[in-house]
């Protein structure tokens, strides 16, 4: 079996030969973090939530990344040393939601309990629990803040959608989608991108979440018409390499940019200017309350319950912007850069 480069087992070679000592020989539960990379600040919070939260619980955390966004490889990888170590549970940010399925049935099988973080597995039902923000609903107050922003413009305008990957995993697809919805466009399969008919989209480009890769996808979509007036990004990074490609062709100005995340450099750009407005999530509490619950199935046996009428366990989300619209609740970039991450 091949290492993934970014095995963090308490930071340590020691670490490392940890992971393989069967759970008998440990004095702690052991919970398993898996995240998509450990270089996005979205994950990075979300393990600092983690770890402060294991060390309250007296529980023992090992922490999992992939190489790249996209690596399902490297968690099945990790989740198998999890389940030789003997862990209790294991929360994870799937990479590819329907690939590790097959891995995560083999987890549950040999006991785990298992929480989906930020990004639900396909079938939701694969995991015992999603601990997440609503990101239909993130995507749906980005689309309707850039609606109500352009006014009479909305009808005409031109709008370029900065998803994810190829994959199409859920969290993308329900950001993307919920901007669509927002924004007043008819959804054509609500379960994937890009099959929407409405004239005013001039096409869907993938980031990998990235600047260097929004700055690509914009310049494609630019080509493809360089009169786009509002452009979606799936997160904070991929729109500022949006920005920046508008920069270089002298549109910076006369385009909005709407995304999702809630990161302190991305609530700085609400700040600056760069981006209008963003939908902010809060991975920090999503980690700490999975830590929690995995905490409480090992001391009862007892799983996580989901929040009133949603399949999940919502962690919340709020919109950002320093544009306020009128009938749309929303907070500043100064009031956000107080709870923001990364």
């Amino acid at each position: 079996m091949r290492k993934f480069a970014s095995m963090l087992v308490a930071g340590t070679a020691a670490g490392l030969i940890a992971a393989l000592v069967p759970a008998a020989a440990a004095d702690k539960p052991i919970v398993g973090l898996v995240t998509k990379t450990n270089t996005n600040p979205f994950f990075v919070k979300m393990r600092e939530g983690a770890e402060a939260k294991a060390k309250e619980m007296g529980v023992e955390l090992r922490s999992f990344a992939g190489k790249v966004d996209g690596d399902n490889q490297g968690q099945v990888e990790a989740i198998e040393s999890l389940i030789s170590a003997g862990a209790k549970g294991i929360l994870i940010t799937p990479s590819d939601s329907r690939a590790i399925v097959p891995t995560v049935e083999k987890a549950r099988k040999a006991g785990l309990l298992v929480i989906a973080l930020d990004t639900p597995l396909e079938p939701a039902e694969a995991a015992d629990a999603t601990f997440a923000t609503d990101n239909f609903k993130a995507g749906e107050l980005i689309g309707q803040w850039a609606k109500a922003s352009l006014g009479d413009k909305a009808a005409a305008a031109k709008i370029a959608l900065l998803d994810l990957n190829k994959n199409q995993i859920s969290v993308d697809v329900l950001r993307d989608q919920g901007f669509l919805k927002g924004f007043g466009i008819d959804l054509g399969d609500p379960r994937k991108n890009g099959d929407e008919k409405d004239p005013r989209i001039v096409g869907n480009d993938v980031t990998q979440g990235s600047e260097e890769g929004g700055r690509r996808a914009m310049e494609n979509l630019l080509q493809r018409d360089p009169s786009i007036t509002v452009v979606y990004t799936i997160n904070e990074p991929a729109a500022a390499g949006a920005y920046e490609a508008l920069k270089a062709v002298g549109k910076e100005k006369s385009v909005l940019i709407v995304s999702v995340d809630g990161g302190c450099p991305g609530v700085k750009n609400v700040k600056g200017g760069v981006i209008g407005a963003t939908s902010m999530q809060f991975p920090l509490l999503m980690a700490s309350k999975g830590v929690e619950a995995v905490a409480e199935f090992a001391k009862t046996g007892k799983k996580p319950e989901k929040s009133p009428g949603l399949d999940f366990l919502n962690t919340g989300v709020e919109l950002v912007t320093d544009k306020p619209v009128a009938g749309q609740p929303s907070i500043t970039s100064a009031d956000a850069l107080k709870k923001c991450w990364g």
